[in-house]
């Protein structure tokens, strides 16, 4: 069957001092964060030049012209330039996989890959609501191609305040990993989103699988298929991956230059796209 139906529930809440207490831990990590999503779509003033009707004499512009005339040549007239304000353009959904393995403790450490998916999650949150860019964070497990859970934690029309930390505090881990159908839902609500680029940013630590697939290809080719699909709608997907042995089949799902694996949280600015 080409189908499966997902079912949006409402996330448990737990104490948001824990994610405040992850920044207050990881404060310099967040900063830097900060400054490579910014990269991501830059503001401020862009300064346009080769113009005819600009609002002032672009003065390298206008050298070049004197020469040519002095040499004969036709000089470009086109020697003003103007500057103007380039708005931010930038949504972002932050989706985590939220399965049963995410309850195992990372090997050579006491934290389990949920900690480290709620650190990554609050860490990439955080620097994406001090920047101003609307983002959703959002979470998924499967129990078979009838059950898709579906965990909203903050949407694009609410703050990142302690009433979102309190929902990313507590979740849970547990089920499987159906990828597929969980992004194409967390697409539907990031293209209601005016910006022009859109992003998809996954979190999760293993390939797709669920109880009711056999045949592992299957869930990988699905997931493949609806990054395809996104990328011409005009969503971009990466996929940030906490499974060490990732490379036998990241690449072939998410793209060579679309993922990227994160052993710990203090590497991420140096893993993030850029």
């Amino acid at each position: 069957p080409d189908w499966s139906t997902v079912y949006e529930y409402r996330p448990k809440k737990g104490d948001p001092d824990d994610i405040d207490n992850i920044l207050k831990e990881y404060k310099p990590v967040a900063h830097r964060i900060r400054q490579i999503i910014d990269l991501l779509s830059p503001a401020g003033v862009q300064r346009l030049r080769n113009m005819e009707d600009g609002d002032e004499i672009d003065i390298n512009a206008a050298v070049d012209a004197m020469i040519a005339i002095r040499m004969g040549e036709q000089p470009n007239t086109r020697i003003t330039m103007r500057n103007v304000i380039k708005n931010r353009d930038l949504a972002v959904t932050v989706l985590l996989d939220l399965s049963e393995s995410t309850n195992d403790v990372i090997e050579g450490s006491d934290k389990t890959v949920l900690d480290l998916t709620r650190e990554a999650a609050t860490l990439v949150a955080t620097a994406i609501n001090g920047i101003g860019d609307p983002f959703a964070l959002h979470g998924f497990a499967s129990d078979g191609r009838h059950d898709v859970q579906y965990f909203r934690f903050k949407d694009f029309n609410q703050p990142f305040d302690d009433e979102s930390k309190a929902r990313l505090a507590g979740m849970k881990g547990g089920l499987s990993t159906r990828m597929g159908a969980a992004m194409r839902h967390a697409a539907q609500q990031l293209l209601k989103q005016p910006e022009r680029r859109k992003l998809l940013l996954l979190v999760t630590d293993g390939e797709p699988s669920d109880i009711d697939e056999r045949d592992p290809q299957h869930l990988r080719h699905d997931t493949r298929k609806a990054v395809d699909e996104l990328w011409s709608r005009g969503v971009m997907t990466y996929c940030l991956t906490l499974d060490a042995n990732a490379d036998s089949y990241v690449k072939r799902i998410f793209g060579e230059n679309n993922y990227t694996i994160v052993d710990h949280v203090d590497r991420l600015p140096e893993k993030l796209p850029t």
